[in-house]
């Protein structure tokens, strides 16, 4: 083969994904295990004793984390949407590139700045899966991922300022915020979002079926 050709060969290879390091493993947020059931779904619910997850349980369920530096570089409160372009933080630009993000929305979660908040909310504790990854950066305030484990125990994970998380396609999870009731975040898309939460049982979707087999992988592993 000439060089030429080996060059062309090149060129027609897809680009290696998700080569931008994770953060190690003291930067990722505390995650336990918690109750069953939630009377206020803002508060901790812990269970008694506490009992942590740790970062390889996380990574065990697909998680994938990166520490950003979200307070020295300024978003608007709302932008539906927000062009990934305009990132000026050069983590950001570099974790966007590598990992294809090509969409992106900015909203704030507060009774000031979500219509119907409490029902909003309510909403978004339902338990559900997506057909696509899911990309959060949190960009100010604070809330709860409840994600479930490889025993389809609760495991919730306390996202803060500067965390950018993703979970993968077809886990089964949910979202709150905590007691402060605000959290500014970033979600990022490759193409165009088609946001459909599947709520539970989905045992017969395409995704969760994706999802059951890299957890079989994993268990194996």
């Amino acid at each position: 083969m000439s060089t030429t050709e080996a060059q062309s060969e090149e060129t027609k290879k897809p680009k290696l994904m998700n080569q931008y390091p994770e953060a190690p493993d003291e930067d990722w947020p505390e995650a336990w295990l918690m109750v069953d059931k939630v009377e206020d779904q803002c508060l901790v619910n812990r269970l008694e004793p506490n009992m942590p997850a740790t970062v390889a349980d996380l990574k065990k369920i697909g998680i994938q984390y990166w520490k950003m530096d979200a307070k020295s570089f300024e978003y608007p409160v709302k932008a539906v949407p927000w062009d990934p372009k305009n990132a000026t933080d050069p983590k950001l630009k570099a974790l966007r590139d590598d990992r294809g993000y090509n969409y992106a929305d900015i909203i704030t979660i507060h009774p000031d700045h979500l219509p119907e908040f409490d029902k909003k909310i309510a909403m978004f504790f339902e338990e559900h899966i997506h057909d696509a990854e899911e990309i959060r950066y949190i960009l100010g305030g604070s809330g709860f991922f409840d994600v479930r484990d490889l025993e389809d125990r609760w495991v919730r994970i306390h996202v803060k300022a500067g965390d950018l998380m993703t979970l993968p396609e077809g886990i089964y999870h949910r979202f709150t915020c905590d007691e402060d009731r605000v959290i500014h975040a970033m979600r990022l898309f490759v193409g165009q979002p088609i946001w459909t939460p599947f709520n539970r049982p989905q045992e017969d979707h395409p995704s969760r079926a994706k999802y059951v087999q890299f957890v079989e992988e994993t268990k194996e592993a």
